[in-house]
């Protein structure tokens, strides 16, 4: 093929992949919410559930049977411990696959976070293509499991007083964690827009916000016990910003990592294709290419094999061969490993034929960058060091931490030692070249056998070695991320040990990462014997992106016995990186430099498990040269570790701490610069200083500009179907589904049909839907069956017949025994005979016709002990198991918390109780006081489900209270103009409470807080007495007493389309209770002795029960009405409603419908209204077409 051919194919290969970048947005994410049958995480900050997984999740080389979902933005593997021990304090010493951590919080309604474990096909077939993709020179994987995590519309946690909502950022973002038998993958998405803030509170400061994945607590007996931390974004905001923007898998803002494999695990593996086609390294790179970044298995230097040249003794001068390469011919051509020019590789820091203008941010915050005819390259600036792409401040200590991997022989021993991510730690006071390393948990079967490998950290020694004048160390040159790869043999014995070290750069903590590998065998040290390794003397040779390097070395074993033995090995390793090539005076780098090692400690700590190396390293002319006496090129020169020594003519020096210190050299101290200068960081930007540096975060409201240094404003696209400014139907009927930017779809509800702005219930009632003796009742979205009077069934089967209770037949059994007297049947004299309800169950008193005693029943007819009575008195038989347990005045309610499930509240004078329901039966044996409030006489009684608090009104001292259910002191919401409240009701959704006053003959609304009071109805009323609410369809009813013109009406709940529902055929319409699932009201009237019900919008009045006493309040739970009768308890006044979190949505559920005051619903959309005391706070109203 040509080189024109070769062109065309490669120009085609990059095209074809530019046309397939594109940015995920927030429609395709895999699905979640409720249409997904997602689970909800409860709202509130810091939440955690415990989600038991059908597969187990690989995460490093764990494997968990459970997994923590929690609200700030991570998956933990353990529980998590309280968030104030992990906030601006990363790593965790948990387990964390952080998505997007930080003090995120959900309590305002808004955010949520949905769940969900997944093994569908479509779930699973688009997490394989994502993983597929990634990773294209992998064997192609099939998840089976998939667990779907996302964060939709979460905001910082802050305080109350930041405002409502309205104008917060906002974060959306998801995880999917895919397993299949072998391995784990984390696949994380971030639709465009979808991360708009970049940092969260932490005590008295913002911290920005971390993606990557942790480890946790790992037990260990040197320096930190703290496990890996692979952290995927950086302290700059900017690599957060571009999680959106950027990609590992071939397409934007979807990111996939290898988490987790088994039997081994290396280290947390990232996709391989990035969607960015400038970053393609050109045709042509330089041999020997190598991003040093893989973590999955070896990487090769292009296809070559570097001949090492024969090692010469010290001593006189030495003849530097040079680097030889050749074609490698692999011996078996069936398992080959190689780059094929032709196909784009994506390192992470690559140079190409850019500019600066575009690529800036690929250089350190301490670099500059520079343009060249053939491209660009970094250089540190002043007081910096590293190849561009990583500075570190001169003079300052160094740090590297890494896991050792591998198996590892020891003498003939047929059994390998495996080092599961064993602990490496290293430090380097860099202005003496003082190195020390140790690795831990080593077991006294091969630590004495790893003291010869001074080496195994030496690599950290050459890479900050002290510099000769003229020389300068690994670091200087190549930055922080290569791969070593060496080679020991052990002489005579011919072992071979293969130490491969992946170094990963500098992380957030400022630490060098490294992960390190061992393979094959060593000969045996014996337990209890010491090891001493003389001064060495090791040439490195450079060329383009490759150094190599070769010696041998003696070192000493100090048997136990006291004698001694002089062993030998040859070392050779191959250090490949990437270079900047386009800067032409970076090649005039010596070819050959000396590393000195003098001063090394060998020692393994058997006790601990712990092998430490310590050791001098110095980087200079391969010939030696003049020995340099300046304390600066020896190391005797006392300056203070954060500072350089600069070497003067003969043995002068000076100490000069380093960037970012103050002080005198000999002691320096970190400078503020945030202090000094408050205008550092520009306009909207806030300063946080660090040791040694300070770092800016751009305020609420701004990010980064593409500069990576100016704020400017967020250009927030709107959700108008969270923000309710969305021209869909209510949400009761349609659906509003956002699709990104500022765009959403309408979708009409199952049971009504329209295109989703108007949509109209569909009338389920056609022929042959219920039974022929049965009634069909048309709802909204759907419908109900119900029998004809007298048949009995579930409305789809009616019968004439309906099979006896246990009551009726023990009272039929006993009135077959009956005699006939002249006036007709009667029982035997001083026979009980039981009274059964209409429905056949036992009544809740019994009384014996003879003797004129009465007692209390069980719902099985038994008498509860303590109830009977003597004759012309009666007990208090409703439904309630026993003798109720005095409760006394005290400071704080008598409040018992109540268990889950459903419950009926009512108030008795200064009593608030509760039944808790089973099914629709009330467990009478568990009724007990929620709150006793001695001297009060309770009306009205009202439940927010939302807040679990329950709302009172009282007319010994008028006014509206409220108490927590769980506990807590009564709270007065409102006491002033007040002369009889009676009624109350709550609008869960809208936040607005609703009360009738039977002396001012009005009815008004208020904010649950007492606040924002307004009289909505205030004429042609008489006595208002009972008032309910819809939230879902913005009605309110209520009753009015009148003697002389009773009547039951209706209006939107802001006031508007007031209307009488009943005025024929009243007495004393007493309570009101409305079934949002059969769409009917209904009402006990205490003057007709009847229950009655009727829907609304058809008026079609039907009688449900005649013939109760006095009926006072009433409600309506599944099949069941609930109703008290105030003639069988004298002292009783009750008012129900149900304890239970009631369903549906309006348009003032979410961020107060956007109006600036009161937000009261309507069925076709909400009313903006104004208090009655709303002179100059600029409220704004609007009517009910909003």
């Amino acid at each position: 093929m040509g080189w024109q051919e070769r062109g065309w194919l490669v120009c085609a290969s990059i095209l074809g992949f530019v046309a397939s970048v594109h940015t995920v947005t927030r429609g395709e994410l895999f699905a979640f919410g409720p249409s997904a049958r997602d689970q909800l995480l409860e709202p509130g900050n810091d939440q955690t559930h415990r989600l038991e997984l059908q597969k187990p999740v690989l995460f490093y080389d764990g494997t968990f049977d459970s997994i923590f979902i929690n609200t700030n933005g991570f998956v933990a593997t353990t529980e998590p411990t309280s968030e104030s021990t992990y906030l601006g304090k990363m790593p965790p010493k948990f387990g964390m696959i952080a998505a997007l951590q930080g003090d995120l919080d959900t309590s305002d309604g808004v955010g949520r976070v949905f769940f969900r474990q997944d093994s569908s096909p479509e779930v699973l077939r688009r997490a394989a293509e994502h993983i597929n993709r990634a990773f294209p020179e992998d064997d192609e994987v099939d998840p089976t499991h998939a667990v779907v995590i996302t964060w939709v519309d979460v905001a910082t946690k802050e305080s109350q007083s930041r405002g409502d909502g309205v104008n917060k950022k906002r974060n959306t973002f998801q995880l999917v964690i895919a397993s299949l038998e072998t391995a784990s993958y984390a696949i994380l998405l971030y639709a465009r827009g979808g991360i708009q803030f970049t940092s969260t509170p932490a005590g008295d400061s913002n911290v920005v916000i971390h993606a990557g994945f942790s480890k946790g607590y790992v037990q260990g007996f040197l320096f930190s016990s703290q496990g890996p931390y692979y952290r995927t974004t950086t302290d700059d905001e900017a690599s957060l910003r571009a999680l959106a923007e950027e990609t590992n898998s071939g397409l934007r803002g979807v990111w996939v990592y290898e988490i987790g494999t088994s039997p081994y695990f290396t280290n947390v593996a990232p996709g391989e294709v990035t969607d960015l086609p400038t970053e393609a390294t050109p045709h042509g790179a330089p041999h020997g290419y190598d991003d040093g970044t893989n973590a999955r298995g070896p990487v090769y230097t292009d296809g070559q094999k570097v001949e090492y040249p024969p090692y010469e003794p010290e001593g006189g001068q030495i003849q530097v061969h040079p680097v030889q390469y050749q074609p490698h011919q692999p011996s078996n051509p069936e398992v080959v490993v190689f780059f094929n020019q032709s196909a784009p590789m994506f390192p992470v820091f690559s140079y190409n034929l850019g500019t600066c203008a575009n690529n800036r941010n690929k250089c350190s915050q301490f670099a500059d960058c520079k343009d060249y005819s053939s491209g660009y390259c970094c250089h540190c600036r002043p007081g910096f060091y590293g190849n561009g792409i990583q500075c570190v401040a001169e003079g300052k200590p160094q740090r590297m931490n890494g896991k050792v991997h591998g198996k590892v022989h020891v003498g003939n021993s047929p059994s390998p030692v495996e080092f599961s991510s064993n602990d490496l730690h290293s430090y380097v006071v860099v202005n003496d070249g003082r190195s020390y390393v140790a690795i831990s948990d080593i077991p006294y079967t091969i630590g004495p056998s790893l003291q010869p490998l001074s080496a195994l950290g030496g690599v950290i020694g050459w890479a900050f070695a002290l510099e000769q004048p003229g020389f300068k160390n690994g670091f200087s040159i190549i930055g922080g991320e290569f791969t070593r790869q060496a080679e020991v043999t052990f002489m005579p014995g011919n072992e071979k040990l293969t130490i491969r070290q992946e170094f990963k750069g500098i992380d957030e903590h400022d630490h060098l990462v490294v992960s390190t590998t061992l393979e094959g065998r060593v000969p045996e040290v014996p337990r209890g014997a010491t090891v001493q390794i003389d001064p060495y003397s090791e040439i490195y040779q450079y060329s383009n992106n490759l150094i190599t390097s070769s010696s041998t070395r003696d070192y000493v074993v100090s048997l136990p016995d006291g004698s001694t033995e002089t062993r030998t090995y040859q070392w050779r390793q191959t250090i490949t990186f990437q270079s900047c090539q386009h800067d032409l005076s970076s090649r005039d780098m010596k070819p050959t430099q000396m590393l000195s090692v003098d001063q090394v400690f060998v020692m393994y700590d058997a006790n601990n498990e712990l092998i430490r190396f310590a050791m001098s390293n110095k980087i200079g002319d391969i010939n030696g040269g003049q020995p340099e006496e300046n304390p600066c090129f020896t190391g005797r020169h006392g300056c203070d570790t954060n500072a350089v020594c600069r070497p003067g003519q003969g043995n002068q020096f000076t100490c000069q701490c380093a960037a970012g210190f103050n002080g005198d050299g000999r002691t320096c101290y970190d400078i503020d610069e945030c202090r000094e200068d408050p205008q550092i960081c520009g306009f909207h930007a806030i300063c946080n200083n660090q040791p040694g540096t300070f770092r800016c975060e751009c305020e609420d409201g701004y990010h980064f500009d593409s500069d990576g240094q100016t704020c400017i404003a967020v250009d927030r696209p709107v959700d108008a179907c969270e923000e309710g400014t969305h021209t869909c139907d209510i949400p009761e009927r349609a659906q509003c589904s956002y699709t990104g930017g500022s765009s959403y779809i309408c979708s009409c509800l199952p049971g009504f049909i329209g295109d989703g702005r108007i949509c109209q219930d569909i009338d389920e009632c056609q022929p042959g839907r219920c039974h022929q003796d049965a009634v069909c009742y048309n709802t909204q979205g759907s419908f109900t069956c119900q029998c004809r009077s007298g048949y009995y069934g579930d409305g789809f089967y009616c019968s004439p017949e309906r099979t006896r209770t246990q009551c009726e037949i023990h009272r039929d059994s006993l009135l077959a025994a009956t005699e006939f007297g002249p006036r007709g049947p009667r029982p035997p004299v001083g026979q009980y005979i039981p009274t059964c309800d209409e429905n056949g169950a036992y009544e809740p008193m019994q009384c014996h016709g003879s003797t004129g005693h009465c007692w209390c029943v069980d719902r099985n007819g038994q008498e509860i002990p303590g109830t009977r009575s003597g004759p012309g008195s009666r007990p208090m038989c409703f439904d309630h198991g026993g003798v109720q347990p005095p409760v006394g005045p005290t400071p704080r309610p008598d409040v018992h918390p109540l268990p889950p499930g459903t419950h009926l509240l009512f108030a008795q004078s200064g009593r608030i109780e509760h039944v808790p329901l089973e099914g629709y039966d009330m467990k009478k044996d568990d009724a007990k006081p929620v709150l006793h409030l001695p001297e009060k006489v309770i009306i009205g009684v009202a439940y927010d489900c939302v807040e679990k608090m329950v709302y009172w009104t009282e007319i010994t001292s008028p006014s509206i209270s409220k108490a927590s259910i769980q506990g807590g002191e009564p709270v007065a919401v409102i006491r002033s103009d007040l002369d009889s409240p009676e009624g109350i009701a709550i609008d869960h959704l809208g936040r607005t409470m609703f009360w009738t006053d039977s002396v001012k003959d009005r009815i008004e609304v208020a904010s649950l807080d007492g606040s924002q009071r307004r009289v909505i109805i205030d004429s042609d009323l008489v006595n208002p007495r009972a008032i309910i609410t819809d939230p879902p369809n913005g009605n309110l009813y209520w009753s009015d007493w009148n003697r002389d013109a009773p009547k039951i009406e209706t209006s939107y709940m802001d006031g508007s389309n007031r209307r009488v529902l009943v005025n024929d055929d009243l007495g004393l319409p007493n309570g009101l209770a409305y079934d949002s699932q059969s769409s009917l009201l209904c009402w006990a009237d205490a003057g007709t002795h009847k229950m009655e019900c009727m829907h609304p919008a058809r008026g079609d009045r039907r009688k449900v029960m005649e013939g109760i006493q006095y009926p006072f309040g009433i409600t309506s739970f599944g099949k069941n009405i609930y109703y008290t009768d105030c003639l069988l308890r004298a002292s009783l006044i009750v008012a129900c409603v149900f304890f239970s979190f009631l369903p549906g949505q309006n348009y003032c559920a979410v961020n107060n419908g956007g109006c600036t005051h009161l937000c009261l619903a309507t069925p076709t959309g909400r009313s903006c209204k104004c208090p009655d005391n709303a002179v100059g706070v600029g409220c704004v109203e609007r009517d009910s077409g909003y």
